[in-house]
């Protein structure tokens, strides 16, 4: 997979180079390009950005720039053999980023990223680059930061450690936290490792059993638990079919009941509770 960065920022990429991202690149899994914008500005201050149509607060990021850079990049990557690229958008008013997007974007052969500062870009440069390739503009969470690098550093490594050969253990991700098709989308429960005894802390007996039904059954109410008490929406949304019959006996322990739909609701006497 081919990525490629263009942003004011290039040091803050940095990160890009430790870590499994940095083993995926030393690999040839990955091949990414960092690129600094102003290298595409042509004043004596390298302005990449100028005030809003129509008013208002904060600077917007120009077309020329962003354009003349685009341009470049999906040139060079053309050129060295590369097709198919998609433009991934960082933006706090794009899709929620996912498990499931970072596996589609996964299977997708080179990835340009454009993380915008200020107020943004200037929305015709995304309205062109659609025309040519598929654009995604992502969010990774209902907050807003001062530029978008930190989201392509986020997503990089999410889609990174989905490659092949990446993980040491391939199976690794299959049933991580919402991952699709895992566990009904659950967040995964409590992992534990040597020592058996630490600080006075034991480890549940059921992991050293052997017993690896009775294991799979203790990690699946775990995973139950962990939802109920962090992410309650996962299982309000699931389809009830993920469920089975002991699923739906710790579901009801924990305060969920079936609507007549079988979806499953929070029993208001457990919320207020």
């Amino acid at each position: 997979m081919r990525l490629d960065v263009v942003t004011i920022f290039p040091e803050y990429l940095e990160p890009l180079n430790v870590s499994l991202v940095g083993k995926a690149r030393a690999r040839g899994s990955l091949d990414v390009h960092v690129h600094d914008l102003r290298d595409w500005t042509y004043d004596r201050h390298n302005t990449v950005d100028d005030t809003p149509y129509g008013g208002g607060p904060g600077m917007v990021m120009k077309t020329e720039p962003w354009g003349e850079a685009l341009d470049q990049v999906l040139a060079d990557g053309y050129e060295a053999g590369r097709g198919a690229p998609a433009l991934v958008v960082p933006t706090p008013s794009g899709r929620p980023f996912t498990q499931e997007l970072a596996v589609e974007l996964s299977e997708r052969p080179w990835l340009v990223f454009t993380p915008a500062r200020y107020e943004g870009i200037d929305r015709r440069v995304v309205d062109e680059y659609a025309t040519r390739m598929p654009v995604y503009e992502v969010s990774i969470g209902d907050y807003v930061l001062a530029g978008g690098e930190a989201a392509v550093l986020v997503v990089t490594e999410a889609v990174a450690r989905l490659l092949p050969g990446v993980l040491g253990n391939a199976e690794s991700h299959r049933d991580d936290s919402f991952a699709p098709g895992a566990m009904a989308n659950l967040l995964e429960g409590p992992v534990y490792t040597k020592p058996p005894r630490w600080r006075g802390r034991g480890i549940p007996d059921v992991l050293l059993s052997g017993h690896h039904g009775r294991i799979a059954r203790w990690r699946r109410d775990e995973a139950l638990r962990r939802t109920t008490a962090h992410r309650p929406d996962l299982i309000e949304r699931c389809d009830p079919a993920a469920f089975d019959k002991k699923d739906r006996e710790t579901l009801s322990i924990l305060g969920w009941a079936p609507e007549p739909g079988g979806r499953f609701w929070r029993k208001v006497e457990d919320v207020e509770e």
